[in-house]
C-alpha cells in the first residue's frame, strides 16, 4: 500500500511501529503467550477476603486514561473487558522508564493487542481490576476502531451501518458486544439441537456437497464444471436424497448439519448460502415428526433463553408445545374463501389473477397452489402453526395420504409469517417416485427452472427398497433469527452475501479516533 494511499492515522501507527522496531520491540512476536485467566473468569471467582490472586491475561485496549506516572487501561478479551491499573514504577522498576514513558504512553494505541501479567484487586470505586506487574506488546493495529464517544449523553463514531457491519465483522464484533452474544447463541442453538438427536441414538452424518443431479428440492442451482472428469457439477440445494439413500443402506436415523446453495433472490431472510439441518427416521410418518419438533423446538428455546418465549421486534413468540395445526385446504379457504380441492390449473391461474396474484406461464398447479398461499396466507402465521396435508403437486417426495390420494403427507411450520420447517412422510415407491419425477421434467420442459431433475441413482436405490420414513428439514438460520430476536438474516450469518464493494474514499472510511470508552 503506497503512503499517499494511507490517512494521516494510519501513518502514524506505521511510524509507531518502525519506532519500535528500532528500540527492539517486534510489534508481532511469535504466538506463544501463557494467558491463563480470563476477564469473565476473574471477575467471577474474585473474593476479597483471599489473598490477590496472580494471572496472565491478553487482549485488546479499548481504551485507556494516562494520569501521569500511572493509567488505567480497559482490555477486551474473549470473555469480555476488565480494568487495567498501570503504575510507571510498577512497570519499570529501574531507572529507563521508557517502557511507561514512550512505549505505553506514545506508542501504543487502541486496537492493540497487549499481554498483562499482575494481580487482581479490587480499586477504592469498587472495580475488580489488575495491577500490571509486566506488560507485552503481542500485535499492533495499523487501523484505527471505530470506538464510541460519549458526550452529552449521545454516542458518536458508533459501528451501525448495516452495510459496513456485514461487510467488517471483524470489526463489529470487536466494538459491538451485543453481536458476539448472537454468535454464542448461534452455537447453543446447533449444541441443543445435538444433543435432543444424539440422545435418541440418531447418527450425524456428511454428503456430498458437488453433485451430479440438483436433487431434493425444487430450486435454482448454482453450476460449475470439473475439469478432470469433464462434467458440470452442481452445488448441492438440499441433502434429502442421500440420507434417504443412507436409510435404504440400513441406518434407522441419520441427520445433518447442511451448507446448501440456491441460485436465487437475496432478501431480509434468503441468502444464496445458508445452513439446513435434515433428518430421516424410519419407521415413523408425518405426525410423529410434528411431536418430536415442537418438543425439539421447546427445547432449544429453554436451552438457549431460559424461556419458551422469544421476542421478535414488538411480537412475543412461545414455543412451548404442542402447536396447532391447519391443513393447506382449510388455511386458504379460510383466508380466501377459495376451495382449491378439486381445482383445476386453469381455474387456480384464474383464481391468481382475479385475486392480483402474479403467476408465470411455466407455473403448474403446485407451483400455483404454492403462491396463493405464499401471497395470502403465510405472513399471518406468527405463533408456531403446522400446515399440513399438501396438494400432491406441491410434493414430489412425499408419500400420498392414507385417507385421500390428492394430497400428501406433509407439513411445512409457520413461525413468524414464514416457513421454519418441512417435513413428510417419505414417499418409498420406487414407480410412484419415478412417476413424479417425469411429471417435473414435463414442467420443466415448460420452462419452470425449479423443477427437479430425474435421478435414476436414487429411484435404483428405492427399488431395493426403502422402511416408512419420516424426514424433515429446518432452516438454521432462520431457526437463530427467532432465537435471537433478529428480523434480518444478515444479523446471524457471520459473513453474509453481499454486493461488490463500491471503492470508499480515505475520509468516507477512516473512523475518528478517541482514547476514551
Amino acid at each position: 500500500m503506497a503512503i499517499q494511499e494511507l490517512s494521516e492515522q494510519e501513518i502514524v501507527r506505521r511510524n509507531s511501529m518502525q519506532t519500535l522496531r528500532d528500540m527492539g520491540i517486534e510489534p508481532y512476536p511469535a504466538p506463544l503467550y501463557p494467558v491463563d485467566a480470563r476477564s469473565g473468569e476473574i471477575k467471577a471467582s474474585f473474593n476479597d477476603e483471599e489473598e490477590p490472586r496472580d494471572v496472565c491475561v491478553a487482549g485488546r485496549i479499548m481504551s485507556r486514561r494516562i494520569m501521569g506516572k500511572a493509567s488505567f487501561v480497559e482490555l477486551q478479551d474473549g470473555e469480555g473487558r476488565i480494568q487495567l491499573y498501570i503504575s510507571r514504577d510498577d512497570l519499570c522498576p529501574g531507572e529507563n522508564k521508557d517502557l511507561y514513558n514512550v512505549v505505553f504512553k506514545k506508542l501504543l494505541d487502541i486496537g492493540d493487542f497487549i499481554g498483562v501479567k499482575g494481580f487482581v484487586f479490587r480499586t477504592k470505586t469498587g472495580e475488580i481490576s489488575i495491577h500490571a506487574k509486566e506488560l507485552t506488546l503481542l500485535s499492533k493495529s495499523l487501523r484505527p476502531l471505530p470506538i464510541v464517544k460519549m458526550k452529552d449523553g449521545k454516542a458518536y463514531d458508533a459501528f451501525t451501518d448495516p452495510e459496513m457491519r456485514y461487510r467488517q465483522r471483524y470489526v463489529d464484533l470487536v466494538v459491538n458486544p451485543e453481536v458476539r452474544e448472537i454468535f454464542l447463541k448461534r452455537t447453543k442453538v446447533f449444541n441443543s439441537m445435538r444433543e435432543f438427536f444424539n440422545e435418541r441414538g440418531y447418527i450425524e452424518v456428511e454428503t456430498p456437497i458437488l453433485q451430479s443431479i440438483p436433487g431434493g428440492a425444487s430450486a435454482r442451482p448454482f453450476i460449475t464444471h470439473h475439469n478432470y472428469l469433464d462434467i458440470p457439477l452442481y452445488l448441492r440445494i438440499a441433502d434429502e436424497l442421500y440420507l434417504k439413500r443412507l436409510i435404504v443402506g440400513g441406518f434407522d436415523g441419520v441427520y445433518e448439519f447442511s451448507k446448501n446453495f440456491r441460485n436465487e433472490g437475496m432478501d431480509r431472510t434468503h441468502n444464496p448460502e445458508f445452513t439446513c439441518m435434515e433428518i430421516y427416521v424410519a419407521y415413523k410418518d408425518y405426525n410423529w415428526m410434528m411431536d418430536m419438533t415442537e418438543r425439539m423446538l421447546e427445547k432449544i428455546a429453554l436451552d438457549v433463553n431460559g424461556s419458551c418465549e422469544v421476542k421478535v421486534g414488538d411480537k412475543t413468540i412461545s414455543f412451548k408445545a404442542p402447536f396447532p395445526r391447519v391443513t393447506m385446504r382449510e388455511a386458504i379457504l379460510t383466508a380466501t374463501g377459495f376451495d382449491i380441492e378439486g381445482k383445476s390449473e386453469e381455474e387456480l391461474r384464474a383464481f391468481c389473477k382475479e385475486s392480483g396474484i402474479e403467476v408465470e406461464a411455466a407455473w403448474g398447479k403446485g407451483k400455483l397452489i404454492d403462491e396463493i398461499f405464499g401471497e395470502k396466507c403465510e405472513g399471518s402465521y406468527i405463533q408456531p402453526t403446522f400446515i399440513t396435508d399438501y396438494p400432491i403437486e406441491m410434493s414430489p417426495l412425499t408419500k400420498r395420504h392414507r385417507d385421500n390420494p390428492e394430497l400428501t403427507e406433509r407439513f411445512e411450520l409457520m413461525v413468524n409469517g414464514k416457513e421454519l420447517c418441512n417435513a413428510y412422510s417419505e414417499l418409498n415407491d420406487p414407480i410412484d417416485q419415478y412417476e413424479r419425477f417425469v411429471e417435473q421434467m414435463r414442467l420443466a420442459d415448460k420452462g419452470d427452472d425449479e423443477a427437479m431433475i430425474i435421478d435414476h441413482d436414487f429411484i435404483r436405490a428405492l427399488e431395493y427398497g426403502m422402511p416408512p420414513t419420516s424426514g424433515m428439514g429446518i432452516g438454521m438460520d432462520r431457526l437463530v433469527m427467532l432465537m435471537t430476536g433478529q428480523e434480518a438474516i444478515q444479523e446471524v450469518l457471520l459473513f453474509p452475501q453481499m454486493r461488490p464493494e463500491k471503492k470508499q474514499t480515505k475520509a468516507e472510511e477512516e473512523p475518528a479516533e478517541t482514547t476514551e470508552s
